[in-house]
């Protein structure tokens, strides 16, 4: 078969192929720290505690991003998503700060420089994240006698420094996925997680409809037909662009521009979702605050508040998130697509889009048509995202499994994996093999 071809090859570049055995070396350790369970709590009396991420709300979505490690009261219990919420406030930052936006033009020392200051404002974010975690255990349902040493200062101290550091080590394991490995170390870790509370999801939706005659299995294909309908309706999401015709002169030997004399036509490619996940991480990460804040009080429009915006199948979380999901969508589209520089680049390089003067006019067109494609972009995205919840409804799926039917685990996922496959396919294309998204036969170097 061509694809276990393709495999092969993978595994005749030793560059390749030590870059993903690092990759997997590092992930075995990170997934073996999700279950080391802090050491002054008792593992074996955790499972009241562990049972009550195993239905819907956000507690669910949160262990489901740490891989189980949330549930698990383990050293990885923070998981890796400090590190995101301090990433997205420093590129919020950028907006407004000048000595970050002066970092932004330096190029590899400047991203170095904000990288150092993520970091920092990652163990910030810890110190206030641990005690926060280690504070909601006992009233979350762990029991008084799972705390060996007892909630004293001791532990509290002890085990604030432990996972704070953990986090702190899952972010150098991402990094050096990144630097040694393959693919977004950060974003691996996530994938990772997630993907670990995805056979006991499947599990138990199996056994709820053939045990429990509830659908047989039927309803079980079904399910699976939906499920990679959605997954690929993401993966065209992601990959969808439009492709803006661009001319380019031609140079004399002198280095000018010859009028009327034009090379070979060529394309901008705009993504119909440039922003990927982020829109959703934002939005998500704004989800939790209503319930949060509304949780400071005993008044009766905050305990509503906090029931409407704790289920993260219901119809107000949903409507609200969907509308932060677009809202985001062209926000974040904005920061990152910088139409103006393109324009300015095309017009240094000889470069004009048929039809439209160069500069100004240029990167007018460029913004007209990214906020032309982004509105359905932001639309569909939002949608996926939501679809969890319709699933639960309309189908009867199981909580758990129904977060995989959309929504930012499932995005993360497919972007993730095509992030990491076209990494691979570029090192096989180097090499002249057909890459992972290619069938064919090995190419054969140039001389």
């Amino acid at each position: 078969m061509k694809f276990i071809d393709t495999i092969k090859n993978v595994f005749k570049i030793e560059e390749l192929r030590n870059r993903i055995m690092v990759t997997l070396g590092l992930l075995l350790v990170y997934r073996f720290g999700a279950q080391v369970t802090l050491p002054s709590i008792d593992a074996s009396k955790l499972a009241e505690f562990a049972g009550k991420f195993e239905g819907g709300g956000l507690g669910s979505l949160l262990n489901a991003f740490t891989g189980g490690a949330f549930a698990n009261a383990s050293v990885f219990a923070l998981g890796i998503m400090p590190y995101i919420s301090a990433s997205i406030v420093v590129q919020l930052m950028q907006i407004a700060v000048p000595y970050l936006q002066k970092l932004q033009k330096e190029g590899e020392s400047g991203r170095k420089k904000i990288n150092q200051i993520t970091r920092w404002l990652t163990i910030g974010i810890c110190l206030v994240q641990a005690p926060s975690y280690l504070f909601g255990l006992e009233a979350l349902g762990v029991p008084a006698e799972a705390f060996i040493l007892g909630k004293t200062p001791m532990f509290f101290i002890s085990s604030t420094a432990i996972l704070v550091t953990g986090c702190i080590f899952a972010m150098w394991l991402g990094e050096k996925i990144t630097d040694k490995g393959i693919g977004n170390g950060i974003s691996i870790l996530i994938m990772v997680g997630i993907i670990a509370t995805l056979p006991q999801s499947f599990v138990q939706e199996f056994a709820a409809r053939v045990f429990e005659s509830n659908g047989g299995l039927i309803m079980i294909l079904i399910e699976l037909v939906i499920w990679f309908v959605i997954i690929l309706l993401s993966v065209l999401l992601v990959m969808a662009v439009r492709k803006i015709p661009v001319q380019y002169a031609r140079r004399t030997a002198s280095g000018e521009y010859e009028k009327n004399i034009f090379g070979a036509r060529q394309f901008i490619p705009l993504k119909l979702n440039a922003s990927g996940v982020m829109p959703i991480i934002f939005a998500q990460a704004i989800m939790f605050v209503p319930s949060a804040v509304a949780g400071l009080s005993d008044s009766e429009w905050a305990t509503t508040l906090q029931a409407n915006f704790s289920d993260i199948f219901g119809l107000w979380y949903n409507i609200v998130f969907a509308v932060l999901i677009i809202i985001f969508t062209y926000f974040y589209t904005a920061i990152t697509v910088p139409t103006n520089k393109m324009a300015d680049d095309l017009k240094r390089s000889g470069g004009f889009i048929p039809g439209i003067k160069p500069g100004t006019d240029t990167a007018e067109f460029l913004d007209r048509i990214m906020s032309q494609i982004t509105l359905p972009g932001s639309i569909f995205l939002a949608l996926i995202a939501v679809f969890p919840a319709f699933a639960v409804k309309l189908l009867g799926l199981q909580q758990g499994w129904a977060l995989f039917y959309g929504g930012t685990s499932l995005l993360i996922m497919v972007g993730v994996a095509i992030d990491t496959m076209q990494q691979i396919n570029s090192y096989l294309l180097n090499r002249h093999y057909d890459g992972l998204m290619k069938s064919g036969k090995n190419r054969k170097a140039v001389a």
